[in-house]
């Protein structure tokens, strides 16, 4: 059974940093594309990044690009997004998600929990 699970989100003052991690479990990772999507407060479900399974490519929306990276680790199941620059308007929870495609982010599959992410002084 697929199954992931994000954390490092919490409170950060207006320019600061976080690092998102998931792990993935019941399933190899290698298979699928990774990504991120998040989801404020009364706001539909944006994308963030995506990265493929063999690391080969990233994308971003233009929200998150030249701020934050997506990386992957596939022998330790991990995903990852670092987030610098964090503005209050990237305030939201945070999925980690599993998509059906080794290239792109376009079926999506499974996703995690969700881990809240609050940009505010």
């Amino acid at each position: 059974q697929l199954q992931l699970m994000e954390s490092g989100g919490g409170l950060v003052q207006p320019g600061g940093s976080l690092r998102l991690s998931c792990a993935a479990s019941g399933f190899a990772l290698d298979r699928y594309a990774m990504g991120w999507f998040r989801q404020a407060s009364g706001k539909a479900r944006e994308g963030v990044s995506c990265i493929s399974s063999d690391n080969s490519n990233t994308h971003y929306t233009d929200a998150a690009k030249g701020r934050f990276t997506i990386s992957r680790d596939n022998a330790k199941n991990m995903v990852y997004l670092q987030m610098n620059g964090l503005k209050p308007e990237d305030t939201a929870v945070y999925y980690c998600a599993a998509y059906d495609s080794r290239y792109y982010c376009d079926n999506l599959d499974s996703w995690g929990q969700g881990t809240l992410v609050t940009v505010s002084s």
